[in-house]
């Protein structure tokens, strides 16, 4: 059976976050729908994966909710289920940068068609906010890698390296476009007029724009079991390494540092024999219960 995998969020205030959290836990079970969405009183965010016409009633009811009619939402498909469980949390932030920004006040949206154009200009510098382990499975080139371990530290890296945007376009681009949201509003706030984001990120550029069209270069990392998907949302070739949990190309898969499983050559040499010993029984344990038909989680 084919899974249905919506990636979705909307900026919308949440009076009762908790109350929320209840009762889409309580529907999605019903469901059958796993994935993770994190609410806060700022908004909801989340992927998650189902039969389709599950999904489609868990979005139905998802617009239905106050400020959630232009609920934005980027479909693909999977092979498999994506997700082990469904995680439905309550957070401080749907995408965590550490300090307040209004959405609101976020940068000029540019549609996946119109893109290629914006950052096909000199005068446009092209801004990847993604993580540097994300940068690092595929980005469109040219544009500047911040290098951050995570979206948190994207402020300190922009007041330490404004003085190359003051006065200039600035396009900025993410997986799903959440965290351009407040990106692009933190570098309004910052002083930064000309800045844009590239609507629905990544993914709904790589579904959109046809293949002899896209300057994408390289997968999109995304967070499941899918790792990473190519030109059309088709799953990409990337696997899980279950020691550091990052992404895992083929070329590193051909490394003698590589065991499937155990270890990857980022984490190889960061792991003491007691902590392989242990991710290889895990290995081991999955392996018997696929051989099964069975699907270990643990």
């Amino acid at each position: 059976m084919t899974i249905a995998v919506a990636a979705l969020y909307r900026f919308t205030p949440v009076d009762d976050p908790q109350g929320l959290r209840d009762r889409i836990a309580e529907r999605c079970a019903a469901l059958g729908i796993r994935g993770t969405l994190l609410l806060a009183s700022e908004g909801i965010n989340g992927t998650i994966a189902g039969p389709a016409e599950a999904i489609d009633a868990i979005l139905a009811d998802l617009r239905a909710l106050p400020g959630c009619a232009d609920l934005d939402v980027k479909r693909a498909t999977a092979a498999a289920m994506p997700f082990h469980r469904l995680k439905v949390r309550v957070k401080r932030e749907i995408v965590t940068m550490g300090e307040a920004v209004d959405p609101a006040n976020a940068g000029t949206y540019v549609a996946p068609a119109e893109w290629n154009a914006l950052v096909a200009d000199p005068d446009t510098v092209v801004i990847d906010t993604r993580n540097a382990y994300e940068v690092a499975v595929g980005t469109f080139p040219g544009s500047v890698d911040p290098g951050t371990a995570g979206f948190a530290d994207f402020p300190a890296w922009f007041r330490t390296n404004r003085a190359a945007f003051e006065g200039k376009r600035v396009a900025m681009f993410c997986t799903g476009g959440i965290r351009c949201e407040k990106a692009t509003a933190l570098l309004k706030r910052e002083g930064v007029e000309d800045a844009h984001h590239l609507r629905g990120g990544i993914l709904r550029y790589l579904e959109e724009v046809p293949e002899a069209d896209s300057l994408w270069d390289g997968e999109c990392f995304v967070f499941d079991e899918r790792v990473a998907v190519g030109q059309g949302l088709a799953p990409g070739t990337h696997v899980l390494c279950r020691a550091c949990r990052m992404p895992v190309s083929a070329q590193d898969r051909a490394s003698p540092l590589y065991a499937e499983g155990i270890a990857c050559p980022r984490c190889h040499d960061a792991r003491t024999d007691d902590q392989r010993a242990g991710y290889a029984e895990r290995h081991r344990q999955v392996t018997l219960a696929a051989r099964r038909g069975e699907r270990h989680v643990g």
